[in-house]
């Protein structure tokens, strides 16, 4: 099951042919292969160059350099899809196999600046004519911003998405970057905490291993493996500090060092790390529907790209990892790269970066999709908090602090997860996913009143909150962070008719860094109208079937009074 889950990522983006009508530039596609030096091997890179008819030394064109998700390779159905479309569009396309996949050799480093970044530099190097496939081919017919550096963008989904970012770090020769559904903060992805990036996070188990089990499982998906893709028994694919990443998250204890070791690994091979090297102009597109890479992450790189002066824009499209494909939105399968509002977005990017068109209209700073709505929402910044809610006693959400009643509203875990939000497994082998459900007694509710008018929600809720866990109080300084409490906060959206439904199946796992002192959950942003007649509940569980809860039973209460109560706010657009 975990196979198929990490094999999701496999194909995450598939560039369309031209627009039905048009006639396809010719092009031709030549196999070549690289023998670089990444993370202290030499190993050899497989790729596919595209290359329009009529492009020549005379004739130059700009490139596009693409790879595969995890799991993926140059041929895996989506990424020589990239090449076929670049290359109808007159681009020179470089489509290749990322380390430690299809044909290419060297271990999975999780996208490390300093191994897969180093190894997309050296294919920068052939484009800029400066270096030659082992072939012996030469690339003279790609456009030229001066000597040894080659007019070239990069585009591509979740692993081949922050590869963009790790060789742009690397090499400061890329003209524009366009990373889809990817992550800004590893230890975020895997082991989120929405409350204290310090403090290590819930592991998201699922996916983690997904991930695992597909690397590891090499041997069975492509026989007779390049040998500088074999580490050692222990740790077959992958480098050694990814495995021993995995091992530590799935024993279910975070002793200090170790866990210090882990988070600053799990960063190290993250764009949070290497951001301020970034500056080529960068178009942010994340998915709506995604347990694995959440709106968050791409916000955190937008914000981050945008305060150090780098060129950038986001969009929130509809699908992610966790599905969310709607009409008329950027097709995995197919279909017409023009006729959806993102490709036309990536199309104008190229041409105003590569092709050097200050004519094109590269789109507004943020954009967003409605279900609700035909169109995308536009911005001139992802919206501010500017509606507060009130968690009063009696289990309600009120919008004044004077109609807070006095009261506590209490749970417990058990050893069991009693909470379901969503599964990364069941959806990919066939099987339905339950709905979402909290059982009884192992869940705090607050409920707000109908809904007098439509409120859209565009971004990540707060809720700041204060507990008492005396349990959890006499252990939580152990120096295990395993002994701190878990919980997990969401907002449903209650109809008329009492149906419940939890926007994109998404939570925000918390480690609570002190329960004697008050902490800010961010929750995971969320485009979604919430009706006339509808109702808002805030939700925090003991638990969630797709992350490791707490270690032991540990009770909750958390008390409202009118001067000391927690809050919910809002990113309200209307």
């Amino acid at each position: 099951m975990a196979l198929a889950a990490a094999a999701a990522l496999a194909a995450p983006l598939a560039l369309a042919a031209p627009a039905r009508g048009a006639e396809p530039a010719p092009y031709t596609v030549t196999p070549l292969r690289f023998t670089v030096e990444a993370g202290g091997r030499t190993c050899a890179v497989d790729a596919d160059l595209y290359r329009p008819a009529g492009v020549d030394a005379g004739h130059p064109a700009p490139a596009v350099l693409a790879t595969n998700g995890f799991g993926g390779s140059k041929n895996d159905g989506s990424t020589d899809a990239i090449g076929k479309a670049v290359a109808a569009r007159g681009y020179v396309g470089l489509v290749y196999s990322g380390l430690g996949f299809g044909k290419s050799g060297c271990l999975i480093s999780l996208d490390d600046p300093r191994s897969d970044g180093r190894a997309a530099a050296r294919l920068v190097d052939f484009l800029a004519g400066t270096r030659a496939a082992d072939d012996g081919t030469r690339a003279d017919f790609v456009s030229q911003d001066g000597a040894g550096d080659p007019r070239v963008g990069m585009i591509g989904g979740s692993y081949g998405g922050a590869v963009q970012l790790a060789t742009a770090a690397t090499d400061p020769r890329l003209d524009a970057l366009v990373p889809l559904v990817t992550w800004n903060d590893l230890a975020y992805s895997l082991a989120p905490n929405s409350a204290d990036r310090a403090t290590p996070g819930v592991f998201k188990w699922q996916w983690a291993n997904g991930f695992y089990l597909m690397g590891e499982g090499q041997p069975l998906l492509v026989p007779s493996l390049d040998p500088s893709r074999i580490n050692s028994i222990g740790c077959l694919h992958f480098v050694t500090d990814a495995c021993d990443t995995v091992r530590l998250l799935n024993s279910g204890r975070y002793p200090q060092a170790e866990t210090e070791k882990m988070l600053a690994y799990a960063r190290s091979v993250s764009p949070v790390s290497y951001l301020d090297r970034v500056k080529a102009p960068t178009l942010v597109v994340q998915g709506q529907s995604d347990s694995l890479f959440d709106l968050n992450e791409a916000t955190d790189t937008y914000r981050r790209l945008q305060a150090q002066g780098t060129e950038t824009k986001m969009i929130w499209q509809s699908w992610g990892h966790s599905g969310g494909a709607a009409p008329g939105e950027l097709d995995l399968g197919g279909g017409d790269l023009e006729a959806s509002y993102v490709g036309r977005r990536v199309l104008a990017w190229f041409d105003r970066h590569l092709r050097g068109n200050t004519a094109a209209d590269t789109g507004p700073e943020f954009a967003y999709y409605r279900s609700w709505q035909s169109g995308y929402g536009t911005a001139g910044a992802v919206p501010a908090h500017n509606r507060k809610l009130y968690l009063s006693g009696d289990g309600k959400l009120v919008d004044n602090r004077n109609k807070v009643a006095l009261g506590s509203r209490s749970y417990a875990n058990w050893l069991v997860p009693t909470s379901h939000s969503g599964s990364s497994l069941t959806g990919l082998i066939g099987l339905p996913d339950p709905q979402p459900y909290d059982t009884p007694g192992t869940y705090a509710a607050w409920t707000s009143g109908p809904l007098s008018e439509p409120v859209d929600v565009v971004g990540a809720p707060k809720a700041r909150l204060r507990v008492e866990s005396p349990r959890t109080e006499a252990v939580q300084d152990s120096g295990d962070a395993a002994d701190k409490l878990v919980l997990f906060a969401k907002v449903y959206d209650i109809a008329p008719d009492g149906t419940k439904t939890l926007v994109n199946r998404l939570v925000a796992p918390v480690r609570v860094p002190d329960v004697t002192r008050p902490f800010t959950v961010e929750l995971p942003a969320i485009v979604h109208r919430y009706e006339t007649g509808h109702r808002l509940q805030l939700v925090i569980a003991g638990s969630d079937t797709a992350y490791f809860g707490n270690r032991g039973i540990k009770p909750v209460t958390i008390t409202s009074a009118p001067d000391d109560t927690g809050t919910l706010e809002l990113p309200v657009v209307n």
